[in-house]
């Protein structure tokens, strides 16, 4: 009989990720830091207005706040009364009279209406001179009202929210000058295998460069993590349970690439079946299949494929939505679309397909021709994935689910 490990089962992978997502809970610790620096981290509590925006009735246009009644019809002359630039609080607006405003101007109390400046004609005369209005008017236009953006004590942005750029500013809005966030996770990273060079090294005899690596560190560091990176571990079973433990002390996740699928002889499963425990999945996708996860004292492990589009797929699919999870987020898998495929696949495989695809200017999309998972020159090119049922052929013109890049790279 042989000695050889028995092939663990297939499963798909939305039974993976939930397998995984059971696994991990979050870390349940935060900090504050200013909002200013808060960019791609995770909220920990809610952020609540304390006030309403905008804070009263402003006008959205340069031009004349005025009461829509003292306009009977176009060509009404109206003496102007005040001047009112932003961040000025005109008087008590006058039946009969124009204010001069301008954009984000608060609207004189008793004014129901602006004007815009290209429907107006000044008119020189006494003070502030006249308004000649050549436009019908109706009450409310081009105001903005108090509160129609943001009304006080709402809760603007959840916990759990990853806030980007436009939620940043929205907090400034409504005044947070900080912002409670959950801790980074920090990320222990490291490869194995003896036949792995640094760029810059000589690449002798049956080396190659450690891409996953550089891959790998990228897509930690976008999403946010604290990277620990050992480096390159020798192949060497007491080399690899020591960067192990060194790993596990200093983080919350433990990542590898390579090494790890049935049949390999190397150090890495071993070495994690001696310092904790590990399971082997094979997944049912292309690229991708091999996938072993566990843990290594308090630290959870991942071990990814080692082709590179392979490492790099499957981070996307499987440990971005474990890393969202140990920061709290509570949007843990990317949207998609539906577009117009503008290639054809006659032959898919059995296994569910993420093909590397990018945007043509036609609205339809286009395949990088080598669907190789060791040609990383297509992640890339592309501007993301059509994730394809397994079994499923695709022609010119059929509607496929495309996940951007820009849903899974932070």
């Amino acid at each position: 009989m042989s000695d050889a490990p028995r092939r663990p089962p297939m499963q798909s992978l939305d039974e993976a990720l939930e397998r995984l997502l059971l696994r991990v809970a979050p870390l349940g610790e935060a900090e504050t830091l200013p909002t200013a620096e808060a960019l791609g981290r995770v909220l920990a509590a809610d952020v609540v207005s304390a006030l309403d925006v905008p804070p009263a009735d402003n006008t959205s246009m340069d031009g004349y706040a005025l009461c829509a009644a003292d306009v009977a019809r176009p060509g009404t002359l109206l003496p102007v009364a005040q001047r009112v630039p932003a961040g000025v609080v005109g008087a008590l607006h006058q039946p009969g009279t124009a204010a001069r405003i301008f954009t984000g101007a608060q609207i004189p109390v008793g004014a129901d209406a602006v004007v815009m400046q290209e429907q107006c004609e000044a008119v020189p005369g006494d003070g502030l001179g006249s308004v000649r209005v050549n436009a019908e008017v109706q009450s409310g236009q081009w105001i903005r009202r108090q509160g129609e953006d943001v009304r006080r004590d709402s809760v603007v942005l959840a916990a759990g929210h990853k806030l980007d750029a436009a939620a940043l500013g929205l907090a400034a809005t409504v005044g947070a000058a900080q912002l409670t966030v959950a801790r980074r996770p920090r990320v222990a990273l490291f490869s194995t295998g003896d036949e792995l060079v640094m760029p810059g090294d000589p690449l002798k005899p049956g080396a190659i460069y450690n891409s996953n690596r550089f891959t790998l560190r990228g897509l930690l560091q976008g999403l946010g993590c604290e990277v620990v990176d050992l480096g390159i571990v020798p192949d060497q079973l007491d080399a690899t349970r020591a960067a192990l433990r060194e790993a596990a002390s200093q983080a919350d996740l433990i990542i590898t690439s390579g090494g790890v699928s049935v049949g390999e002889e190397d150090h890495l499963r071993p070495a994690v079946q001696a310092e904790g425990e590990l399971d082997l999945w094979q997944i049912a996708i292309k690229p991708g299949k091999p996938l072993a996860c566990g843990r290594v004292g308090q630290a959870h492990f991942v071990g990814l494929p080692g082709n590179p589009v392979s490492s790099f797929v499957t981070f996307l699919l499987l440990v971005r939505p474990v890393i969202l999870r140990l920061q709290g987020a509570t949007r843990l898998t990317p949207r998609r679309f539906a577009l117009r495929a503008d290639f054809a696949w006659p032959k898919p495989d059995r296994r569910r397909e993420f093909l590397r695809v990018r945007l043509n200017d036609g609205g339809g999309l286009d395949l990088f021709a080598n669907q190789s998972s060791g040609v990383l020159s297509s992640a890339v090119w592309a501007d993301g994935l059509v994730d394809n049922p397994a079994g499923a052929p695709i022609a010119p013109g059929d509607s496929v689910s495309f996940i951007p890049f820009s849903e899974v790279l932070s």
